[in-house]
């Protein structure tokens, strides 16, 4: 099941985005977390194995155009579908 993210799933979410090679140095994750919950137009769908974040992407509009960021799937997760998934849910 694919559901929209909220505050508490914050490290969670930035630990796979992490494992999956998305981070940069001069690019800090959690102001990119919040500022897409935070946001009108904007929003990160995640996906849980049981209790663990195993897939996310962050999607937003700036009323022309959408966007999509961090497409993240876990990579014990992978070649099972979910990045798919995940890119229709966006």
């Amino acid at each position: 099941m694919i559901v929209e993210a909220c505050l508490a799933d914050a490290a969670a979410v930035i630990a796979l985005w992490t494992r999956c090679g998305l981070t940069r140095p001069w690019n800090a994750p959690d102001d990119d977390f919040r500022r897409a919950i935070g946001g009108i137009s904007s929003t990160i769908l995640l996906s849980r194995d049981e209790d663990r974040v195993i897939g996310s992407v962050m999607v937003g509009d700036d009323g022309h155009r959408g966007w999509v960021y961090y497409l993240a799937v876990d990579p014990a997760a992978r070649r099972a579908g979910l990045g798919r998934r995940l890119m229709a849910a966006a």
